[in-house]
């Protein structure tokens, strides 16, 4: 009889642990690899008509997508009538408040509704980004400040039109933060310990919106800065520029993620529309493989001008949100289109859903978190759209041309997803 007790307890046991190491957090914008990939299982194949939602937490407004780490939720947000901007962290299984941090900061920015860049957990540190230029470093138990900066006071930084959203990115002992200030220090990395500065690169009078990334090519690791005159590669341990390549965007508005394709690298922007690089053997000469007429971003394009939704890009097709609203597929070696619909979203300027590929970087199984505060499960070929199911996740709350919205990114993780607005935060279980 002991036997047998203490066999189960150790299968039990087993299953615990498998369950554990099968959850994954999702500490930073675009997840665990900073991809927008979404790899955990035990996920339901199809979502039910009601989310089962297991917490909510009422917050302010703000743009900035959670971060969710070690067993914590962070989110940023701004109470707009006391010019102050918070950071809040909630205990990712009940949603209980852990700490929450306030600070002066008085808007001049367009669209003045909140932060707008997912925070950074590394650790026992939070890194947040505020949208005129507060960079902390918090305790990520305590909530104390380990160190800060304003961007604007301290390197002269000239905010761009629609406030900072570039979300920190650590490698290693660096803090690297598209900064936007003078002599230099569009990028700066900073030590992520002290806040000292390591290095400065790049100089460009706009400083876009684009989160950097670490990708690699030619068998070396490069830091991926989209600013507004061009897309750059730096050395992610100095700074030294790498290469770089003229993509001027149209008020900087250079915002979804670059991809990459094994020596490729993809980028579209609203108004410019897509382009593809090759870099070459050596990953270190970028050469245009093709880009679609940037002049007409209207109705009648036939491309993929994605005004903030970061596309997927396969071998044989790049899926993504166009300027109206339209999920379009075209060919990864042309850019040629191959299909639209408007079924994820409906019609209208700026209409917009995040992509999330569940898995792996294709269209078999995609999640859209469309403006609309629904999630969708759907199939992506080159066939055409299919969605296999849609139910409601988030009221939208923040009113854009006679429509509400709700522009956040989602977090995935815990076998759930967590997704804010205006005015709550909430956990939704979708463990199968």
């Amino acid at each position: 009889m002991m036997d047998r007790k203490l066999s189960a307890l150790i299968l039990l046991l087993s299953f615990l642990v498998v369950s554990t190491a099968d959850a994954e957090d999702w500490p930073q914008w675009g997840g665990p690899q900073r991809d927008i990939v979404w790899r955990e299982t035990g996920i339901v194949e199809k979502l039910p008509a009601e989310l089962p939602r297991v917490w909510s937490a009422p917050i302010a407004e703000g743009y900035a997508g959670p971060a969710v780490a070690d067993g914590r939720v962070f989110v940023t947000d701004r109470l707009a009538k006391e010019n102050l901007e918070r950071v809040h962290a909630f205990d990712a299984s009940t949603g209980d408040p852990l700490w929450s941090h306030k600070y002066d900061a008085p808007y001049s920015i367009s669209y003045p509704a909140g932060p707008r860049a997912t925070p950074t957990v590394d650790g026992n540190r939070v890194y947040t980004l505020g949208a005129v230029g507060h960079l902390f470093c918090f305790d990520v138990k305590s909530g104390d400040i380990v160190w800060g900066k304003h961007c604007v006071e301290d390197y002269g930084t000239k905010l761009p039109t629609w406030g900072m959203a570039g979300a920190p990115l650590v490698d290693g002992d660096q803090l690297i933060v598209l900064v936007g200030g003078a002599d230099g220090a569009l990028v700066v990395s900073f030590n992520k310990h002290t806040g000292e500065e390591l290095w400065r690169a790049l100089d460009d009078p706009d400083v876009g919106y684009c989160a950097p990334v670490i990708l690699e090519f030619g068998g070396r690791r490069q830091l991926i800065i989209w600013h507004a005159s061009h897309v750059s590669s730096l050395d992610p341990a100095t700074g030294a520029l790498l290469w770089q390549h003229p993509f001027p965007v149209r008020y900087a508005l250079c915002v979804p993620t670059p991809r990459k394709l094994g020596n490729r690298l993809f980028l579209t922007a609203f108004y410019e529309g897509p382009l593809m690089l090759d870099l070459g053997e050596n990953g270190l000469t970028p050469k245009e493989l093709w880009r679609t007429d940037p002049s007409n971003n209207d109705l009648k394009n036939n491309s993929l001008h994605s005004i903030m939704p970061t596309s997927i890009v396969t071998e044989k097709f790049i899926y993504g949100m166009s300027s109206y609203g339209q999920l379009r597929c075209v060919r990864t070696d042309t850019g040629e289109q191959v299909w639209e619909t408007l079924k994820a979203t409906g019609k209208g300027r700026w209409w917009n859903a995040f992509l999330i590929p569940h898995g792996k970087m294709s269209g078999e199984r995609v999640y859209l978190a469309n403006e609309q505060g629904e999630l969708i499960q759907a199939r992506l070929t080159g066939a055409g759209y299919e969605e296999i199911a849609r139910a409601h996740l988030i009221k939208p709350t923040r009113k854009v041309q006679r429509r509400m919205t709700i522009w956040s990114h989602p977090a995935f993780a815990m076998k759930s997803v967590f997704a804010r607005n205006d005015e709550e935060l909430v956990r939704v279980d979708l463990a199968e």
